[in-house]
């Protein structure tokens, strides 16, 4: 147990010294410790030691609280993020990290975060000038305001770029800045993010968690809604865009990029596409979506990976993450992207000493944010300052795309001996890819740690977008908090958690309303679907199904459907159905071997790891397959699969009794009927939900066919067809329909034909057909398109069969005959060329 959880366990027993303190005695015992280092400006403490900015407002407001019910409010944030599967990715790790929230928001006053937002807006617009004077007339160099070594020497410039006019306007759709406060308590800029900014879906992820767990703090002390700036930032997006109904794309790198979970939140909160590169194509000039129902133009790309690895045919050869062609899409204005490629280039530190000077002769106004003083080393007069100075500097690459061990270097003050000497070489080698700063320590803010406050530094990401009405500014940000005070929060790691940003307004703040003046043309019809989305629904139906197969047949071999069946590898002579679902567990890949004892067997077939086709592993790819469609499922859905997953975990310390493995199969099995229930009725049942379904009822009609041709054979006994009933959940069906005992072709019809029966294969193959018909069609001449003919062949041979007729040879010509229609089915929705899903026009009818 946690100790939050310990604590709230303990809010049963009261605790009269803790119900007699008052608001006033608690914020005194929680900040009695409270120390920011010296010299370092503080949030919580002034210069003078006291209270000062909006936190006295905040922690009187929280003190009202007990130290138990901050620590229930705390454990209920931790619960809510376990469940919604709220992850991350550090750079080059496959394995997700849950998401590490501070348990305390950082506060701002509504004056202070004016001062700031000013700030950002100014730094924002002239960003977007300089961006497009390095890639239009270069009238910055010719005119000597920035060397064009920083330009061309920045991995981030991309000559294909140049001379191109961005698509509606804008060089920089989003913007954002890190941020921190200087020893003099000014707030200045430590980086600019131009490339494809992070943190922004994370910081909606943060602001949904800490209001659940704090909605009378979030009220009562008027703290800024973040709706309007997300509406405001899809508006400027599309009125960039040519037609009045754009289409919006979220393109990312894939499930295992390190921002995955908040591209899928920002994807799913906007209402844009989630597409990956490979679900995009170019074609006529323009850039389409292939989809289930033919290829569909894409408006405007929200990119979320690096710019070198956009177009394959231009930039990077190696690049599997782009579009082919994408480039030249956009040198013709036919698609908007967000943000252009090249805009990385001023991210490059090597531009912070002409900035000032930039700032005066485009603006004619003095940089209202600045950062640590920066001397260029590719400038003669940088590196001499650098070389003269060398030890009361930090050196770090000019450019945040250096790769290798410099790539995080910081040489110096601290550099001594074989570091100086390394320093000095990089210098001497390629001065022009260093920059010198003079050492900038990061201010701190106020963490809760076992029950008191203590300083830690921070580092804030600021958005700002551009919208019809000009730059504006999220009311919030994302901030990252050092578990130590001497680790630095500059990216998310070990050791490094997140802050929700608030902002206290003085006065009731206004929720932005969302009911649009001229309501939009009334429509029934869902969005197209992407068909690696479909491929991946289809799939994740499959994979629970194969888990629940796995499952039942376990639950029969325990005897969790009525009688024990003997499974004792002595008396195996004796029990040929238990033979039987031995071997069938064998075969399907569920145990590496038959002749186990009992509830090794069954623990194995539940939980194993080492065999590919256990219940645990199917569980666990069906999660994997639905951490990319997290923009589509519900949250409960993420949660469901998670008890799922833990359910079939054992302890590999002792062997679980018979009993225990029939418990966890049941609960695993409930967790799978709530998926069911929730894909049912959760999700809209548009294409998405249909090919859920159709996956699941081209598996449940495989694996029917496989318990029929071993359970339902010609000499089958009393036992198998009990077992066969129990596996398509017909027990109390059949002795409902027949009061004479069980007969092999009575069985075989209710397992297999009766069209009554939800687990038939005659029901899921009716189910399948309905759900082809609804699902668009690229021809258009009105003839069934092969899949679907395939499917109306098998629905009308399990309609018209009669079970006297069905033998074991049969089904497994039937269960080979389903797999080649899940082969059709992926091979028309989810092609890899885009020729196959070019729709036909409607052409020659009067």
């Amino acid at each position: 147990m946690s100790a939050l959880a310990a604590l709230v366990d303990g809010a049963a027993r009261p605790d009269p010294a803790s119900a007699a303190e008052d608001a006033a005695s608690r914020i005194r015992r929680w900040t009695e410790g409270y120390a920011p280092r010296p010299g370092l400006a503080d949030e919580l403490v002034g210069a003078d030691g006291a209270f000062h900015g909006a936190y006295p407002r905040f922690l009187d407001r929280l003190g009202r609280l007990d130290d138990r019910e901050i620590a229930a409010r705390f454990l209920s944030a931790e619960r809510h993020i376990r469940d919604a599967g709220i992850s991350y990715r550090v750079y080059g790790d496959k394995q997700e990290h849950p998401w590490a929230l501070g348990s305390l928001p950082l506060v701002i006053g509504a004056a202070d975060w004016a001062a700031l937002s000013a700030g950002i807006v100014q730094r924002a617009g002239l960003m977007e000038r300089i961006v497009a004077d390095i890639y239009g007339p270069g009238r910055l160099v010719a005119d000597g305001l920035l060397p064009a070594g920083v330009v061309a020497g920045s991995p981030e410039y991309l000559r294909p770029a140049h001379g191109m006019t961005p698509p509606g306007g804008r060089w920089l759709p989003i913007y954002a800045a890190d941020v921190g406060r200087g020893p003099d308590g000014r707030w200045q800029v430590l980086a600019d993010r131009t490339q494809a900014p992070s943190g922004l879906g994370y910081a909606l992820e943060n602001r949904m968690v800490l209001a659940r767990a704090f909605p009378d703090l979030f009220a009562d002390l008027h703290v800024e809604r973040l709706p309007g700036f997300f509406q405001a930032f899809r508006s400027g997006l599309a009125a960039a865009c040519e037609r009045s109904d754009p289409r919006i794309c979220l393109l990312t790198s894939g499930p295992y990029s390190s921002t995955y979970v908040e591209q899928a939140a920002l994807a799913r909160y906007l209402g844009f596409l989630l597409v990956e590169g490979d679900d995009l194509v170019v074609s006529d000039g323009l850039v389409h979506v292939r989809t289930v129902a033919g290829l569909k133009r894409a408006d405007a790309l929200w990119r979320r990976i690096d710019a070198d690895y956009l177009d394959p045919l231009e930039l990077r050869t190696d690049s599997r993450l782009g579009v082919p062609g994408l480039l030249e899409v956009l040198r013709r204005g036919g698609v908007v992207m967000g943000n252009m490629p090249g805009s990385g280039v001023v991210e490059s530190a090597a531009l912070s000493p002409y900035l000032p000077g930039i700032a005066r002769a485009l603006t004619g106004e003095d940089l209202r944010l600045t950062g640590p003083r920066t001397w260029w080393c590719g400038d003669r007069e940088g590196l001499a300052h650098t070389l003269d100075h060398l030890d009361a500097l930090t050196l770090r690459p000019a450019a945040t795309a250096v790769r290798g061990p410099e790539r995080d270097a910081l040489l110096a003050p601290i550099a001594f001996g074989a570091a100086r000497e390394r320093a000095l070489a990089a210098l001497s080698e390629r001065a022009f890819d260093w920059v010198a700063q003079e050492p900038a320590p990061l201010s701190t803010m106020p963490s809760w740690q076992d029950g008191t406050l203590v300083a830690r530094p921070f580092v804030m990401r600021v958005f700002a977008a551009a919208t019809p009405d000009g730059w504006r500014v999220l009311p919030s940000a994302f901030c990252r908090v050092a578990e130590r005070e001497d680790a630095d929060p500059s990216e998310m790691r070990a050791g490094i958690r997140s802050a929700d940003v608030w902002i206290l307004s003085d006065t009731p703040v206004d929720t932005p309303s969302l009911v649009l003046s001229t309501p939009p043309r009334i429509r029934r019809i869902a969005g197209h679907l992407p068909a690696r989305a479909a491929d991946n629904l289809f799939w994740l139906g499959r994979y629970l199904e194969r888990a629940e197969a796995v499952i039942r047949l376990v639950q029969a071999h325990l005897g969790g459907f009525g009688e024990a069946i003997t499974a004792d590898p002595c008396a195996a002579e004796d029990a040929p159905t238990a033979r039987r679902i031995r071997a069938l567990l064998t075969e399907w890949h569920c145990v590496e071997a038959a002749d186990l004892p009992t509830a090794v067997l069954a623990q194995e077939a539940l939980s194993g790891r080492k065999s590919y086709g256990s219940a645990l592993n199917h569980a666990l790819e069906a999660r994997r397959t639905a951490a990319s469609l997290r923009e589509r499922l519900p949250a409960e859905a993420w949660r469901s699969l998670a008890d799922l997953r833990d359910t079939l975990i054992f302890s590999e310390v002792f062997t679980p009794t018979e009993a225990q493995l029939r418990g966890r199969a049941e609960r695993a099995l409930g967790h799978l009927a709530a998926l069911t229930g929730l894909a049912h009725e959760n999700m809209n049942h548009g294409a998405g939900w249909r090919f859920v379904d159709i996956g699941r009822r081209i598996e449940r009609a495989i694996n029917t066919c496989g318990f029929a041709s071993v359970f339902c054979g010609r000499d089958a006994s009393a036992e198998d067809l009990g077992v066969m009933l129990a596996l398509v959940d017909a027990q109390i069906a059949y002795g409902a329909r027949y009061l004479t005992g069980v007969s092999r072709d009575a069985v075989c019809d209710m397992g297999v034909l009766d069209p009554y029966n939800p687990r038939s294969v005659a029901y899921q193959m009716t189910a399948i057909v309905a759900h082809l018909d609804a699902l668009p069609a690229l021809a258009a001449d009105g003839l069934p398109e092969p899949h679907r003919r395939h499917a109306l062949t098998l629905a009308g041979t399990f309609q018209t069969a009669q079970a006297a007729e069905i033998d074991g040879p049969a089904l497994e010509t039937l269960a080979e005959e389903l797999e080649r229609l899940a082969d059709g089915i992926a091979g028309r929705y989810f092609p890899s060329s885009a020729e196959a899903l070019r729709p036909e026009k409607l052409t020659g009818l009067a």
